[in-house]
């Protein structure tokens, strides 16, 4: 266990749950070549603005499959609170029929996602990110979330719903706003995907993962034992260390590694 973590109840449960792999799809990163890249791989196209001045996030959507509109809209607060964009950020929704309504891995995401793309993620002025919302699980499937390169990730509603506990707390709602937000966090490069923190706040265990039990990018926020919460309010923020980090990132002094665009 991490020192300084503070653990309650809740927390002890999730802890001595199975541990989960991760929720960084790493398929076949080593062929995706410069125009996919990995999580954290548009991290400054993000946070800086000398040449993308606004950016799309697409939503794409199996029928029945539409995010929670308080996930979406807590998406869009969080993105505008960290990423440089004057030109805004437009959230587009987009009913869309993936055919595979079974079992999903990392390639299947990153595969549906660029041919569902309305724009490559960097278009004249405009960073386009995109989140899939399928039917059918993860090959693991108590994964609820999956970022599989620098543009893309996917969420798992059926995973998402089986994992709210019989007393819905948390509910699938908050469940939901929780991991969409943890996934973006991904593709901005947190924790430790693309550069080094200087603060100690990743899980030696849980790599890519906070080891803040208040961070949106907490380790369990990622695993169906998220529903041993036993507590209807999840985080959803990203907490102090995390934005020292997108600051540090925004502002040269973390340097960023494997970026498909540097300022």
């Amino acid at each position: 266990m991490e020192k300084g973590v503070r653990i309650s109840l809740g927390m002890l449960i999730v802890l001595i749950s199975p541990m989960l792999s991760g929720c960084i799809g790493t398929d076949s990163f080593t062929d995706l070549g410069l125009r996919h890249g990995i999580p954290g791989g548009l991290t400054l196209a993000c946070l800086d603005d000398s040449t993308y001045t606004s950016m799309v996030i697409e939503i794409d959507y199996e029928p029945g499959y539409q995010p929670e509109s308080s996930s979406t809209d807590l998406l869009k607060e969080r993105l505008d609170s960290v990423c440089k964009k004057p030109q805004g950020i437009e959230l587009i929704f987009t009913e869309t029929d993936f055919v595979n309504e079974d079992i999903w891995d990392a390639n299947d995401v990153r595969a549906t996602g660029w041919e569902e793309k309305s724009h490559d993620p960097r278009d004249g002025s405009t960073l386009y990110w995109q989140v899939i919302f399928p039917a059918g699980v993860y090959e693991d499937d108590s994964v609820l979330g999956v970022a599989v390169d620098a543009s893309t990730i996917s969420i798992f509603k059926d995973s998402i719903d089986d994992a709210e506990n019989f007393l819905r707390r948390p509910s699938a709602e908050k469940i939901e706003n929780s991991v969409l937000i943890h996934e973006f966090g991904h593709l901005l490069g947190l924790v430790n995907t693309v550069y080094t923190s200087p603060e100690d706040h990743e899980d030696s265990e849980h790599p890519g993962h906070s080891n803040n039990e208040d961070s949106v990018m907490y380790w369990a926020i990622e695993s169906s034992s998220i529903a041993n919460f036993f507590d209807n309010e999840l985080p959803t923020e990203f907490d102090i260390d995390d934005k020292k980090d997108l600051q540090g990132l925004a502002d040269g002094t973390i340097t960023c590694t494997d970026q498909l665009w540097k300022p």
